[in-house]
């Protein structure tokens, strides 16, 4: 089949990343000697400075590794709610859902801290070595891609007018970053290499990584973060609030590691974290499938697919998160998936239906099931205007910009009043000893909170996805992790790591993620390996028939989008199923990286999404 790119191949060491400059840099330090977690974390670092409207360091990161010969490991930098950020204190504030922006919904920053853990446990490289390049484009700068100007214009008035210290970072001299010129951030840079500077008589590798955990807790990075919590902000509310870190909140907090939640399927081995994420989705997909699937790509293929998807996504809504107990081995028994199974008919459903799983009755928020009646669209990349075509199914795509513009509550939008689209970024690594690790970091955009003037960056705005309902698995708790939509995977052949992979994309990440590990897992490989890229390439889709993770949250019943690749005689076919059919451009569902590692041989591969023109895989 067609492909953008080739399936990179190699013995040395694979990169793959959402931007081409972390990709490199990670290859630099695996040139250098470093190994894949060493890489991991300079790439990361890097995706800081040239995705900052997709993520940064104070926002978060599921990370999956598997280092040669070990077990593969959950290392969870999802940071938790504040101690005052109870449920009943935001409904106090007039609030009946989190704002999407703004220090309210600023969860602890888990990023930072788990690189660092990453770097000390399982890393060889120093401090230095990891976060010269990201020191060296923030200082120097780097060419932006297109869609971090684009960002920035669509937030123009609000940082003029009420978000300054953003002003002066993302529109120097009343300018937003332009393509071919360069993007500078001198107060990023300053802020690492005082990190650097106060560290450096720490001693060890070890201590001084430690070292700089606790100037991140306790030293001038904490003090600064508090500050512009205690700042009155204007958020999606309409009205200005202060957040609630504190000194203890920040002090108390640590990245942690934990064991991932597996499947087993046709002799595979899936890896996610818990659910605490949204992770277990991608099982429960994979647990609902019948025995023999349709013709891959087929009408009936999709239509299996999609509305599997809306029977797990209703069990994340109902029973995902960090404040109960979640019953994932009923959610992921065959008992319960057959009579789920049962549920897919030969006709769309419009309905969100939770399942009981051992017998327990599902309790949803009461937003759960608030329709939202915009046509759909989405962008990959977070912003812009999406082409949606018309379509006339006897003849194929048909019309321009159609629908365009108006997005899926599956990310949140980017709007003058401080409304917020940010994505994410992902991240995969294999090196020649056969270390591996899938991360996908996001949150702490650019257009999620003020740039703290000291450091450079924002807080995030994770705990959005928390209800103010008590008595959910999902509200908002302090000490609790907000349910997160990252979901990075790794896959395994008979006990052994032979894939990492993830996409940005918030409740879009597990859709694209089982359409592509079905595609590497059902179709012919290339050149005696997996077909990475020919997944990543083949046409893909959302839907949106289920609640969504960002404010203002909301569902879209029926709502399908499909890439306009899609054949139209699959697409006519899904119509007349009842699907709410939304024909997008050829190149706009997903955003996937992946690297794979062929255990017999040694044999590294690598590939990465053309979509959004900025992903890239490197190795050798």
């Amino acid at each position: 089949m067609f492909t953008t790119r080739p399936t990179l191949q190699g013995t040395f060491g694979m990169v793959s990343s959402t931007h081409w400059l972390a990709s490199q840099s990670a290859m630099a330090v695996l040139e250098d000697g470093g190994n894949a977690f060493d890489a991991a974390v300079a790439g990361a670092f890097v995706l800081h400075v040239v995705e900052p409207h997709l993520n940064g360091p104070a926002g978060e990161v599921p990370i999956l590794l598997a280092p040669a010969g070990g077990e593969v490991r959950v290392l969870c930098g999802q940071g938790v709610a504040p101690a005052g950020a109870s449920a009943a204190h935001y409904r106090g504030l007039g609030l009946d859902l989190v704002p999407g922006t703004g220090p309210l919904a600023a969860a602890v920053p888990g990023a930072f801290d788990a690189w660092m853990l990453l770097l000390r446990d399982h890393g060889t490289k120093g401090l230095d070595d990891v976060l010269e390049y990201a020191v060296g484009y923030a200082e120097h700068g780097h060419a932006p891609v297109e869609n971090v100007g684009a960002t920035v214009e669509s937030v123009r008035e609000l940082f003029e007018t009420e978000w300054t210290s953003s002003a002066e970072v993302y529109l120097p001299g009343g300018r937003a970053p332009r393509p071919g010129e360069l993007l500078r951030n001198p107060a990023l840079a300053t802020t690492w290499k005082r990190l650097l500077a106060e560290t450096a008589g720490a001693g060890d590798r070890e201590a001084r990584i430690e070292a700089a955990r606790e100037v991140w807790r306790t030293g001038f990075v904490a003090e600064a973060l508090l500050r512009q919590s205690a700042r009155p902000t204007l958020d999606t509310s309409g009205r200005r609030h202060t957040g609630t870190l504190t000194a203890a909140d920040l002090a108390g907090w640590s990245a942690s590691y934990e064991s991932p939640v597996t499947y087993d399927w046709n002799g595979w081995t899936l890896c996610k974290a818990g659910p605490w994420s949204q992770g277990p989705v991608l099982l429960q997909q994979l647990a609902l499938l019948p025995r023999r699937l349709p013709p891959y790509g087929s009408e009936a293929y999709v239509h299996l697919l999609v509305e599997g998807c809306k029977l797990a996504m209703a069990d994340r809504e109902a029973w995902y998160g960090d404040a109960a107990e979640v019953p994932l081995a009923e959610l992921l028994s065959e008992a319960y998936n057959a009579g789920r199974r049962e549920l897919i008919g030969d006709s769309a459903s419009y309905e969100l239906r939770p399942g009981a799983p051992g017998g327990r009755e599902p309790r949803l928020s009461g937003h759960a099931r608030v329709a939202v009646t915009e046509p759909p669209g989405f962008s990959p990349m977070g912003v812009g205007e999406p082409t949606v075509a018309g379509f006339d199914p006897a003849g194929g795509p048909v019309g321009g910009p159609g629908r365009a513009g108006v997005r899926p509550p599956g990310e949140p939008s980017v709007a003058a009043d401080g409304g917020t689209r940010g994505d994410t970024c992902h991240l995969d690594v294999v090196d020649r000893w056969g270390n591996m690790v899938a991360a996908t970091p996001s949150g702490g955009w650019l257009q999620s909170n003020p740039v703290v003037p000291e450091l450079g960056f924002p807080l995030g705005t994770r705990l959005q996805m928390a209800w103010l309902e008590e008595g959910l698995p999902n509200t908002l708790t302090p000490g609790r992790r907000p349910r997160t939509t990252l979901t990075p995977s790794l896959a395994l052949r008979d006990g052994v790591p032979v894939m990492a992979f993830g996409t940005p994309g918030g409740d879009q990440q597990d859709q694209w993620q089982l359409h592509f590990f079905l595609a590497v897992a059902l179709r012919a490989p290339v050149r005696g390996g997996l077909d990475l890229q020919g997944a990543i390439d083949a046409p893909n889709w959302h839907n949106d028939s289920f609640t969504g993770s960002f404010y203002p949250r909301g569902m879209r019943p029926g709502s399908l989008t499909v890439e306009s690749r899609t054949p139209p005689e699959v697409v006519a076919g899904l119509r007349r199923r009842g699907h709410d059919v939304t024909v997008g451009d050829a190149w706009s569902e997903g955003r996937l990286c992946a690297v794979a590692r062929d255990p017999r041989t040694g044999v590294l591969s690598a590939a990465a999404n053309a979509r959004g023109m900025q992903g890239y895989a490197v190795g050798r």
